[in-house]
């Protein structure tokens, strides 16, 4: 029942991103300059990520004009690296292990800066998420298995990207509840996005187990 469920809530929640693709689609096909090609999106995105942490807890920056704009800037360049590499045909295995690590990075400074003091709880609960998130992407990495990151992961990323947004706009007033509501579900989808990662991952790993024992099965010979 519960697979169901989550099945038809899968489902739905692609159809709305294929649809932003389809819109995102028409615009990269007209105006995109083909010399920018979606990696080097991320590589910006993971640089932008470690500027933001040394800005915050190395220079201990106030400049909140300056620090949003950095945050917006990676948080669009996540928007568009994905439907770029599937509209011109630009998808790499190596964007796609790159692709969640550059989402972390943009997020955790501000998730950190914002949520240590007064909901470490939460903070580390999403800091555990991902560290678990990351490991099960090793372990696919390492028996060759291709594990891209789901629909739930990327709604995860959008609430987290509205939810830090929101506490920039009002920084240094502490986040209140409707960003922390909003940061809540973004643990849910985490949670849900780990869950479909495993079953995909179990499922290839059998398929791919079933498909060795074959080619070690002898072939009898006639006499």
């Amino acid at each position: 029942m519960f697979k169901k469920a989550l099945d038809k809530f899968k489902i739905s929640l692609e159809k709305l991103d294929n649809k932003r693709d389809q819109f995102l689609f028409y615009f990269i096909r007209k105006f995109w300059p083909r010399k920018i090609k979606p990696n080097h999106l991320t590589y910006l995105r993971l640089i932008i990520g470690i500027i933001l942490f040394v800005l915050l807890f190395y220079y201990n920056v106030n400049n909140k004009s300056l620090i949003i704009f950095l945050f917006v800037f990676g948080v669009l360049t996540d928007l568009f690296d994905g439907s770029v590499a599937r509209c011109l045909d630009m998808k790499t295995k190596f964007g796609a292990i790159i692709d969640p690590a550059a989402d972390r990075i943009i997020i955790l400074p501000i998730a950190i800066y914002s949520l240590i003091s007064n909901h470490h709880w939460l903070l580390l609960i999403i800091i555990s998420l991902e560290i678990i998130n990351g490991l099960i992407s090793a372990y696919a990495i390492a028996h060759n298995i291709d594990s891209l990151p789901n629909i739930f992961a990327k709604v995860k990323m959008l609430l987290h990207s509205i939810a830090f947004g929101l506490v920039l706009v009002i920084w240094p007033t502490n986040a209140g509840l409707i960003i922390i509501n909003i940061l809540w579900v973004s643990v849910i989808m985490k949670i849900l996005a780990i869950f479909i990662k495993i079953i995909e991952i179990y499922s290839k790993l059998n398929i791919q187990n079933l498909a060795n024992k074959q080619i070690k099965i002898p072939v009898k010979k006639d006499k």
